[in-house]
């Protein structure tokens, strides 16, 4: 298994804007959530349903994976992780969208 945790900050200076082929931006927040504003250029499968997309990600090599706060996504990861074993996984927790939101980093709606 291949995990690791960054901040949000961390995120937004050292990975947003530079992904390269074959990376995601995963957003398992619920498609309400999402459509209020999301990270530019991320994917949504709510939480509760990435299990059943497991095919079509299997297509990334590295999946940055991120909610609200942190949480869906560490739920979203442990339906995920045994399933991709290959896939590199970050898990984007320490504030998730809320502390995105409240660093002013851009937002796409």
């Amino acid at each position: 298994m291949k995990l690791k945790h960054v901040s949000i900050e961390n995120f937004y200076h050292e990975h947003f804007g530079k992904l390269e082929e074959g990376e995601l931006i995963l957003d398992v927040r619920t498609p309400e959530e999402f459509s209020e504003g999301h990270v530019p250029g991320s994917k949504n499968i709510s939480h509760d349903q990435v299990a059943n997309h497991v095919e079509e990600l299997k297509q990334y090599k590295r999946i940055y994976v991120l909610c609200r706060r942190g949480g869906r996504a560490q739920v979203a990861l442990s339906s995920l992780i045994d399933h991709m074993p290959e896939t590199q996984w970050v898990c984007v927790s320490d504030g998730g969208m809320d502390r995105w939101n409240a660093a002013q980093f851009p937002v796409e709606k």
